[in-house]
């Protein structure tokens, strides 16, 4: 036998002899998990492929916050449904009223898909962003400059002097600088002269803040007249909205109302019935009433910031807002009386990116003073 062929020999015995049962047992592990994710790559490539055709057709999937705020919406829908469908399932004398008085079912129906869709418009809309403002105001004054531009050309080509491309654009410029800094003197001029608060500038946005805005950090967007960020709701109430979010409260406080009193008529019915089905309204009226005790509470709240003027914001964190801190507790700077407040929240066009100026000192001095016997014959305070 030559050398080349001992060598061989030795090397597949020494292989043989190092194949202990351990190995073994290592290897046959490894060719079944090597099999098992073979079969499962189709799986997954077909599941991959589903998920992305689904974000196609349905762009919110993809975003996950998005996504989140989808399905609570959904879950809202869900649990209306099933408040109000156990109610006819199980009651067979509200049934038979229905028969009787359509009327009052045909109300209530009404009532709940009213307050649904009042959900979903005041999520759609828009709570009124700095940037939309600020893109609003530069809009309304570029005809201005235009007018104003085309003026000067108009004169100049009178006296007969020419423009050169370099003056040309240097009064380019101008005019963009124009446009940019209207914005900034136009909020500037929301604040009281000297105030430090004029020079307020969003550090994500790089925006100057006009009074009462706040950067949101789920919306990533600077809000006029900030309230809160509803999770329920999926976007931030502010200026464009807080009308319709209000509206919306006051109707799904009607619907929790109404729905206990047909749940509570319904346990005192002596009609014949399962013990699981007073369980079932047992338990759907618990949930019920600790939301209604919610939703009256958050009604009543933004009741009372109203006939203020004040955001949910501005009350909590007062301390943390300068042109706010220095003031006493029981002024509120941006009040004009509760009628007119009123006036202003439910009837006033005004347009979603109107900004609010912020009192000067004397103003905020009158308001601070205690009222009088006067004051009150006079409606001081409407």
């Amino acid at each position: 036998m030559s050398n080349g062929g001992e060598l061989q020999y030795a090397v597949r015995a020494s292989l043989s002899q190092s194949q202990t049962p351990f190995s073994t047992a290592s290897n046959s592990r490894f060719y079944l998990q090597m099999t098992i994710v073979g079969c499962c790559h189709p799986v997954r490539e077909a599941r991959e492929r589903a998920t992305e055709r689904c974000s196609q057709l349905i762009p919110c999937l993809s975003d996950p916050g998005r996504r989140q705020t989808s399905v609570l919406k959904l879950a809202l829908v869900v649990l209306h449904v099933i408040f109000v469908g156990v109610l006819f399932l199980l009651d067979r004398g509200l049934r038979e009223k229905t028969l009787r008085e359509p009327w009052y079912t045909a109300i209530y129906l009404l009532l709940l898909v009213g307050t649904i869709v009042q959900y979903f418009i005041t999520s759609a809309t828009s709570p009124g962003y700095v940037i939309d403002a600020m893109r609003a105001w530069n809009e309304t004054h570029a005809t201005l400059s235009k007018t104003s531009r085309a003026s000067e050309q108009s004169a100049s080509s009178k006296n007969g002097s020419l423009i050169s491309p370099s003056d040309g654009h240097q009064q380019g410029r101008s005019i963009y600088e124009i446009k940019r800094n209207s914005w900034v003197m136009h909020v500037m001029n929301m604040y009281p002269p000297g105030s430090y608060s004029r020079y307020l500038t969003c550090t994500y946005c790089n925006l100057v803040q006009p009074p009462r805005a706040k950067h949101c950090h789920d919306c990533e967007k600077c809000v006029l007249q900030f309230d809160h960020h509803c999770v329920w709701l999926g976007t931030c109430i502010g200026q464009g909205n807080h009308c319709r979010f209000w509206w919306y409260l006051f109707e799904e406080t009607t619907l929790c109302i109404w729905t206990g009193i047909l749940y509570i008529t319904f346990l005192k019915a002596n009609t014949g019935r399962q013990w699981w089905q007073d369980a079932v309204v047992i338990l759907l009226l618990i949930i019920l009433g600790l939301s209604l005790i919610f939703l009256l509470l958050l009604l009543l709240f933004h009741s009372y910031l109203i006939l203020t003027n004040q955001t949910t914001y501005e009350l909590v964190r007062r301390r943390r807002i300068s042109y706010l801190r220095l003031l006493p507790a029981r002024v509120y700077p941006f009040s004009r009386g509760i009628c007119r407040n009123l006036y202003d929240f439910c009837c006033s066009r005004r347009s979603i990116h109107a900004i609010e100026r912020l009192p000067t000192t004397e103003e905020l001095e009158s308001r601070a003073t205690p009222y009088v016997c006067m004051d009150i014959v006079s409606c001081r305070c409407c």
